[in-house]
């Protein structure tokens, strides 16, 4: 009967440790920037606070000698694909096994400049892609 009590109260001392982790959050829907996105949401004459509300944060800040502000958006991706098939063959007792696996990665960089004239509106903007 003690051992049942001793039971009881360790499992509800866990409890509050159990549903604290298990109260993350993880947004799955949060749009990835491509370049339709930057097509999309990118338009002349904006503000600084509205390119912010549709890309974020630039890596990179710059004024030319008129101090116009250059913003650069760097983002890399890498994507990894891998796959492996198992051979087996069946003598007698004896099994012999052997393993194939296959990996394959590459990385994908997009590269945002967007350009604001003196009144901190966009004036010009421009992107670049590549995968390797």
């Amino acid at each position: 009967m003690k051992y049942k009590n001793i039971l009881l109260a360790a499992a509800i001392a866990t409890i509050p440790f159990l549903s604290a982790c298990s109260t993350t959050n993880y947004s799955l829907n949060e749009e990835r920037m491509t370049v339709a996105k930057a097509q999309r949401e990118i338009k002349i004459g904006m503000t600084s606070s509205a390119v912010i509300e549709a890309l974020g944060s630039p890596n990179m800040v710059t004024t030319d000698t008129e101090r116009r502000e250059t913003w650069v958006y760097d983002k890399v991706s890498t994507n990894i694909q891998s796959s492996s098939s198992t051979k087996g063959i069946w003598l007698l007792l004896f099994y012999g096994e052997g393993r194939e696996k296959q990996a394959s990665s590459n990385q994908r960089t997009l590269t945002i400049i967007v350009k604001f004239d003196k009144n901190g509106l966009v004036r010009d903007f421009a992107y670049r892609t590549s995968t390797f």
